[in-house]
């Protein structure tokens, strides 16, 4: 597993590259090891993962009658869906990527994409809490997450830039594929798991 110091140096080489600087690849273990390697955000994001799930049940049972509980099925089923999301999208870029002969790319894609995964998985985490603890919140959590999402965008865009090169169009449809089906994956499995609160 990554030590705090290693995992600091990753993300340190992310900023350098949402600055188009190409020295953040230095920082940055893009072999295939270093994919498989780059999977430990995961881990790393759990504490954050833990809190969004809390919060996910809490929603749920004010949803649900009094007399409804949770169990550990609920958050394996969040579990399932946590991996899904995760996984899903890697899935998908790694085919565009075959299909347009980009394969070399998908491990450095990988590693960019898990470790970015993890401030962002702190980021939302911040705003769960800001919605769960300050009353009357909901709009500039709103606001934020929108934010949020731009900043996810951008900094992602411009990283797949550096990786791919000047091609706006394919680092657009990739973008699109690493994002769009989270969200829509998200959404489905929820509901088809029983985990979304009905409202």
């Amino acid at each position: 597993m990554p030590t705090f110091r290693e995992v600091q140096y990753y993300l340190a080489g992310l900023w350098l590259l949402i600055r188009m600087d190409a020295r953040g690849f230095q920082y940055l273990d893009i072999s295939d090891r270093g994919m498989l390697r780059s999977f430990w955000a995961i881990l790393w994001s759990l504490p954050s993962i833990g809190i969004s799930w809390l919060w996910w049940q809490q929603a749920y049972l004010t949803a649900m009658p009094p007399e409804t509980s949770t169990g550990m099925a609920f958050f394996f089923r969040l579990a399932l869906v946590e991996a899904a999301s995760w996984l899903a999208p890697l899935i998908f870029a790694g085919v565009l990527l075959m299909i347009f002969r980009f394969g070399d790319k998908f491990a450095p894609i990988v590693v960019v994409v898990n470790w970015l995964g993890l401030p962002t998985s702190y980021l939302n985490s911040l705003l769960i809490a800001l919605l769960a603890y300050v009353p009357g919140s909901s709009g500039l959590a709103a606001i934020l997450w929108l934010a949020l999402m731009m900043a996810i965008i951008f900094s992602l865009a411009r990283i797949l830039r550096m990786i791919c090169g000047t091609h706006p169009l394919f680092v657009g449809a990739l973008t699109l594929i690493l994002l769009i089906p989270t969200m829509l994956l998200t959404d489905f499995l929820q509901r088809f798991l029983g985990i979304y609160p009905p409202g």
